[in-house]
């Protein structure tokens, strides 16, 4: 099955985030191993696009809430974890030497 979006079509995780936010995650998130450089070209490009899309974050802000609500009850399916018994009991330490 193919997920098609405005035309694009998504066949991956980023896919759908980068075609939700309209610019790659990377260009938030960062990269691993970016130069100074880059570093510098990536935040001047992120502030070039909050300049033109003031309403930005709160679109993203919306999209993650949407995405939690729609998921929650995989996000919080928590199970509490039980200590196995070992049938070994730590030694005391009433009336060690000391």
């Amino acid at each position: 099955m193919r997920a098609y979006i405005g035309g694009h079509q998504a066949v991956s995780v980023n896919d759908f985030i980068e075609l939700a936010l309209g610019t790659p995650p990377e260009l938030w998130l960062g990269e691993e191993g970016e130069t100074e450089e880059e570093r510098a070209a990536r935040k001047d490009a992120a502030r070039d696009i909050l300049a033109d899309n003031p309403d930005l974050p709160d679109d993203v802000a919306r999209i993650a809430a949407e995405v939690i609500e729609a998921h929650a009850p995989e996000l919080f399916n928590v199970v509490p974890l039980t200590r196995p018994a070992t049938g070994r009991r730590r030694p005391s330490r009433k009336g060690a030497a000391a």
